[in-house]
Parts: C-alpha cells; structure tokens; sequence
C-alpha cells in the first residue's frame, strides 16, 4: 500500500480470553492474515488453566501485547485493554470471532478515506466505524446473518430497538473509548451501555458515526450474552431505561417479546 493513497490509522485489535484454547487461535490468525499493517494487537487474558497462553506464545512475535492475570470479569478486562491500547480506533473481537476478510480494515480505510479526506486528522474522523456481523459455527461456518441489522444511520437512540450494529463491529476512536470505561455494574450488556454513553458523546463532539457498508465480523454463536440471555435482558432493560425513559424501555421490551412469539 501506498502512502499517497489513503491515511493509516492505528487499529489497537482486543482479544480477552479465559481458557479460550479450542476457538482462540483461529481469531488470532484473523488478525495477523489482515493485509492492513498498522495495527497493534493486544490479548488480555484472564489467567487461563488451559492451553490458551501456549497458543498466545506460538504467535507471539504478532502479538503487541499480552496481559495474563486474574480479573474481575470480562468488562474489567476490556477497561485493561482500554488503558493499554496505543491505537486510533480499537476494537473488540473476542475468542472465537474473527474478521470477515483478510482485507477488512484495508477496506473500511479507504471507504471512510474517501470520504473524509486523505489526511489522517483524530479531530475530525468519525466517533465509530460500524458495519454488519455474520453468525458462524464452530467450524467458522456461515450460519445466517445477524438478525438485527446495522442501519443506514446510526444515532444513540437507534439502541432503543436493541443492539442494531454488533459490538464486535463497532470501532471506536480510541481518545473517545479512554473517557468511557465499561460500567462493571453490569455483566452481561457493559456492551450495549458502552455504545450508547459512546455514541451519545459523539452527538456532543459534532462527531459522524460513518457507516462501512461491509460485513465486518464472523461472530461466533453461543457468546456469554448469548448464554445468559434471560439474564442479559433484564440487564439491558436497566440500562435502556438508564438511558431512554423506563416508559419507553419497557414498551420496546413488550414488543420484543410479541416479535419472538411471532417468530416461533
């Protein structure tokens, strides 16, 4: 690639694992087969018993940073990283999930470069680059794409529909994420209240939210929210009435219970 043709922002990528052994290292070989070179790659681990680290070791001269010690669950590992991270935009692809392509941030750079200029400048690029998430197997098998999709334009308020755009596929400016730990109230949706409270500063900073256009992660099924789900609701409705009024949080959450007996 050359110079001349579009900026290079640091990408600071985040895996957190715990005794991620079986599904680690083909996220690992995601990140270090991405033709975009700018990057750092850091793993917080969260003292694993298994294999994990012997697979971190194998990889390790690809690897920026590696931070293994016991933690207080996945969002203090996020905030670990958070404090770690020396990039323009970071994102979190965990254990299991994997970039779309071996060409996907080389992509979104020269999308947003061409519409926001050739010069990198951390004042005026856009809050977050979001995209879609497809869903994928053990085996890194398509399985469907998401249900809910990215929309065309996202705001703060597009959340009151539920987690329209994946977390694993919303990156943002990391001078933006250092203001905005994830709250460790929550266990199981930190995500969704991160996004909101990051997107919500974007509003105030005059800052765009740029839409890729383009499938971004491969999310690999039954994550933890995924496991907890009745749990990650009740979780989600105090956030989104944190955020959006108990009134309509509830009634949005009415209807997502219709819309799922709809689609059983």
């Amino acid at each position: 690639m050359s110079n001349t043709l579009y900026p290079h922002p640091k990408f600071s990528i985040i895996t957190v694992t715990y005794n991620a052994g079986k599904v680690l290292e083909d996220t690992i070989q995601s990140v270090v087969l991405q033709t975009y070179r700018n990057v750092e790659y850091i793993i917080v681990d969260g003292n694993s018993k298994d294999n994990t680290l012997e697979i971190v070791e194998k990889y390790r001269n690809r690897i920026s940073q590696v931070i293994s010690e016991p933690d207080k669950g996945l969002y203090d590992a996020m905030n670990k990283a958070i404090n770690n991270a020396n990039g323009d935009y970071l994102l979190f692809l965990n254990a299991g999930d994997k970039f779309h392509s071996d060409d996907t941030l080389e992509k979104i750079i020269k999308g947003v470069s061409s519409v926001h200029g050739d010069d990198f400048d951390e004042e005026t690029w856009p809050a977050v680059l979001y995209g879609e998430t497809d869903i994928v197997n053990d085996n890194g098998e398509f399985l469907r794409h998401r249900r809910l999709q990215a929309p065309d334009i996202l705001s703060w308020r597009s959340f009151l529909n539920g987690m329209l755009v994946c977390h694993q596929s919303f990156y943002v400016r990391a001078d933006i994420a250092r203001q905005f730990h994830y709250n460790l109230r929550y266990r199981f949706s930190g995500d969704f209240d991160w996004c909101v409270r990051i997107m919500k500063d974007a509003v105030q900073k005059g800052l765009p939210l740029y839409n890729t256009r383009q499938i971004l992660t491969d999310y690999l099924a039954e994550g933890m929210t995924t496991k907890n789900h009745r749990k990650s609701l009740f979780e989600r409705l105090r956030i989104m009435c944190r955020h959006y009024g108990c009134m309509a949080a509830i009634r949005q959450h009415l209807w997502f219970v219709v819309r799922a007996m709809v689609k059983r």
